[in-house]
């Protein structure tokens, strides 16, 4: 899971990249590229080496460089996976296609670690507990393309208007409740619960009781616009 901390630098925002994830790359399938650059710059910085794996983002589209679907779940290799301490995240394909990884090791399997191992949900332990679930995948519950609105035009856009659709969310740590707007999944699932509200930058952290009226934002019902990487080695 991508930090907020990592996202705001790489971005220069402190708002984030919203649902443009280029990050540099231009053409056909930019948005996945970039995304992927993200991850693999992001690994770097946080563990020295680590970005000269082959990192992939957790990310659906319509359409890849050759313009056919790409869904999440085929990106990412066939595993094990994990976390930056080491502690395994899930064995194979099987176990991530679950509400939570079921193979994932008891301490992060609700409270999936950003890029330094620390859970998403307390990143600082000297302060409470943020609202900050929400995570870019534009997926369904089997990681496959989730709708054609649902990746902001395949993370390019970011101006937060209507036509741009609304980026499906998974929630790295269990919110509850339901899916919300635009469900697809539980409160609980990792993949897919409900979507944005828009794919502007924003970041809110702040349990507001979900987006508020008008909201345009990737992290308008509690997020900042991260997004899952996974290496295709260990």
């Amino acid at each position: 899971m991508t930090s907020l901390a990592a996202m705001r630098e790489l971005s220069g925002s402190q708002d984030g990249f919203g649902g443009d994830l280029r990050f540099g790359e231009t053409g056909p399938g930019a948005g996945l590229r970039g995304a992927d650059k993200i991850c693999a710059t992001i690994a770097e910085k946080s563990l020295p080496g680590a970005g000269s794996k082959t990192w992939r983002a957790f990310l659906s589209a319509a359409a890849g460089e050759d313009g056919k679907q790409v869904n999440a779940i085929d990106r990412i290799g066939e595993g094990p996976w994990y976390d930056r301490l080491g502690r395994l995240v899930a064995n194979e394909k099987e176990e991530l296609l679950n509400t939570r990884p079921s193979g994932a090791d008891a301490a992060i399997m609700n409270d999936l670690p950003n890029e330094d191992g620390v859970p998403n949900h307390q990143p600082d332990p000297g302060q409470p507990a943020v609202d900050n679930h929400d995570t870019l995948t534009g997926s369904n519950a089997q990681g496959q393309l989730q709708g054609a609105t649902a990746t902001c035009k395949d993370w390019t856009a970011k101006t937060g208007d209507r036509a741009e659709g609304g980026p499906q969310l998974g929630h790295s740590w269990p919110r509850g409740g339901g899916g919300g707007p635009g469900g697809g999944g539980s409160g609980s699932h990792w993949i897919t619960s409900h979507n944005a509200p828009g794919c502007a930058p924003g970041v809110t952290i702040v349990d507001i009781g979900g987006p508020q009226q008008g909201s345009n934002t990737v992290g308008g019902g509690g997020g900042y616009g991260g997004i899952y990487c996974f290496a295709l080695t260990p």
